[in-house]
């Protein structure tokens, strides 16, 4: 098995954990707020069934998926309000379909996609790899508010290490959305996944370093939590400004989560 043949099951499985825990809510819980403001648990679905939809799209019809992404930011707020509203108009059931629908396409498309493939997206192009980690991404962080809404039990998996990548390949995208300097100190991440294997990045020895849980540096780089709201060891001014302006996915800078909005994790 190919690292990109991987890669489409681990976003196989990451739909299918959130599929199990949306399916058999009753029809009221579709409507419980999200930590996102604005938002209802149907919402984080809609929107994975609407992206989900746009990146077949990129695959398939690369010209089509750039005037659909010139005319989304055009007028992004109601771009997104319309595909909001347009799953707010089906009953959950079917809105649930739908999103499933988007899947089977998507994983059709994707079926065909080469290592060195690459694939416009709403911000800079990138590898066939990248592009289904940020889907998996994707998936996991509106299930993560998912979960927070219904306060059901997360069970995160090894998965997760794809979320790390990102959140540390996009340290200077991030910077670039906020219009700062790219950042030029070096900064070391030494992470624990959900098995306990261990994961590091940059030097050894730096001056800034950033260790703790897996699940924890996800969360701050998809603006799930603050970093004061987690267990994360943040050491140096560089290692903490990246965790304040850390997005690891494309679109405009988003505000993130306050710090004090949830309990602060525990040190693991």
């Amino acid at each position: 098995m190919t690292p990109l043949d991987e890669m489409r099951q681990d976003l196989d499985a990451e739909q299918r954990a959130l599929d199990a825990l949306v399916a058999p809510l009753a029809p009221p819980r579709w409507a419980t707020p999200t930590p996102s403001e604005g938002w209802a648990v149907r919402d984080q679905i809609a929107h994975l069934a609407h992206f989900d939809e746009a990146a077949t799209l990129a695959v398939t019809d690369p010209e089509g998926f750039a005037r659909a992404v010139a005319d989304a930011l055009q007028d992004f707020p109601g771009y997104e309000t319309r595909y909001l509203e347009r799953g707010r108009a089906l009953a959950p059931a079917d809105l649930l379909a739908s999103w499933r629908a988007a899947r089977r396409r998507l994983g059709a498309a994707v079926a065909t996609l080469e290592p060195k493939a690459r694939v416009a997206w709403y911000g800079p192009p990138m590898s066939a790899m990248s592009f289904l980690s940020a889907r998996l991404m994707e998936t996991w962080l509106h299930g993560h508010d998912v979960t927070d809404a219904l306060g059901l039990e997360r069970r995160d998996t090894d998965r997760v290490r794809h979320i790390l990548v990102l959140g540390v390949r996009t340290r200077a995208f991030a910077y670039a959305l906020r219009g700062l300097p790219a950042p030029a100190a070096p900064v070391r991440v030494e992470l624990v996944l959900p098995s306990g294997a261990r994961w590091e990045d940059g030097e050894a020895g730096a001056e800034n370093r950033i260790a703790g849980a897996a699940v924890d540096f996800c969360r701050v780089v998809t603006h799930r939590r603050h970093v004061d709201d987690t267990a994360l060891l943040v050491e140096g001014p560089a290692a903490r400004e990246w965790m304040l302006v850390a997005q690891a996915y494309a679109g405009p800078p988003a505000p993130g989560r306050k710090p004090g909005q949830f309990p602060r994790a525990n040190p693991r």
